[in-house]
């Protein structure tokens, strides 16, 4: 007889990654598989990077340093707060839902956050388990602060705002966040997901999360590793935080949950810089590409601050997903908006490649 699950376990639906390579290779029989569905950085990691990680191969017997100290010094020196206040994990998912470990304790509790966005915040709600409220988008696919504001209660514990949100690729912006935050009760959480924060930080509209924990707001900022710096095999993710939550998060995490790999990887790709900015050059030229060849078939392309495209097909995508990976690109449905795909830019030879098949696909 089995041990009785968790009814809101049961009530959990397992994470699904966008479709691994070999998977598509085994299914299909396709040599080459062009994979843009995981918004991975295609230029691949910083080279200083796989040099760090080549080096310490041979101490990888020695648990890693629990602490991150290292890597957290590097981060509070390069964003100028203190190390008190930075957190370090298994990739920014491990932080989304540590913080919900730390902070929710009641069945009355609630979580709010937006529809189409991440879906770690739902399992951060429902693993406690507390009450999720998904407060509907704006017609053009962004956050409705308006609305979270007024989703909040006197049970609200945690808000989780994706900016830039995944998978539409939107903002919000500096003036409709300060305008929101002055709206929140200080007792209410407020965790900015900044996970494609380096592609979005040149638009003065932007806001930068850190610069509200350093004033001492109730305010949490979460980055990785995995996009802009290439890491995403290695699982590594930051945040800035207040002072109480990093001590809190400290007794809830694993007490290795950053390895030692991951440690000296993410040390050294926060120290080379041209390899950022090859990124977004890169990813910048991409965008734009395919930007216009997507709209030449009649789709609507939601206007990106990342390194993917949430596009609009005006018809059902998963026979356009299914068409595609016959021809060897692998794409992502996004399950909550059915007629729509998420497209991760991919180097120049995949952008080209990419265009030409969806061209075919879509009678072009």
């Amino acid at each position: 007889m089995a041990t009785p699950v968790r009814s809101n376990v049961l009530r959990m639906h397992p994470y699904q990654p966008g479709k691994p390579i070999s998977a598509v290779q085994r299914e299909l029989g396709l040599k080459k598989i062009v994979k843009l569905a995981s918004n991975e950085n295609p230029l691949g990691p910083s080279p200083k990077a796989i040099a760090a990680v080549k080096s310490a191969l041979s101490e990888v017997n020695r648990y890693p340093d629990g602490a991150a100290f290292e890597l957290k010094n590097a981060l509070s020196v390069r964003f100028g707060i203190p190390m008190s206040q930075v957190i370090v994990g298994n990739g920014s998912d491990e932080l989304i839902g540590n913080i919900g470990l730390a902070l929710i304790d009641d069945l009355d509790d609630e979580v709010v956050t937006s529809e189409h966005s991440f879906t770690r915040y739902d399992a951060a709600a429902d693993l406690a388990p507390c009450l999720l409220r998904k407060v509907r988008m704006t017609h053009d696919w962004r956050f409705d602060l308006s609305a979270i504001a007024a989703a909040i209660n006197e049970h609200t514990k945690i808000v989780y705002i994706a900016n830039p949100n995944n998978p539409t690729g939107t903002i919000v912006t500096r003036t409709e966040l300060e305008a929101f935050l002055e709206d929140v009760p200080e007792r209410v959480l407020v965790v900015l997901d900044e996970a494609y924060f380096e592609y979005a930080r040149a638009n003065t509209d932007y806001p930068d999360g850190r610069e509200y924990v350093q004033r001492g707001m109730n305010v949490a900022a979460l980055r990785t590793f995995s996009k802009v710096y290439g890491l995403a095999g290695l699982r590594i993710g930051y945040g800035f935080v207040p002072e109480y939550l990093s001590h809190a998060i400290d007794r809830v995490r694993e007490p290795f949950d950053s390895n030692s790999l991951a440690q000296v990887a993410g040390l050294a790709a926060l120290k080379d810089d041209q390899h950022v900015r090859q990124s977004l050059d890169m990813n910048a030229e991409g965008l734009a590409l395919l930007e216009l060849a997507i709209k030449r078939e009649g789709c609507s392309v939601t206007r990106s601050f990342t390194n993917f495209h949430f596009v609009g097909l005006g018809r059902p995508a998963a026979p356009v997903f299914q068409a595609l990976m016959k021809k060897g690109y692998i794409v992502r449905p996004v399950p909550d908006a059915p007629n729509h795909l998420r497209i991760t830019v991919g180097t120049p030879e995949e952008n080209q490649g990419f265009i030409q098949a969806f061209r075919e696909v879509m009678g072009g």
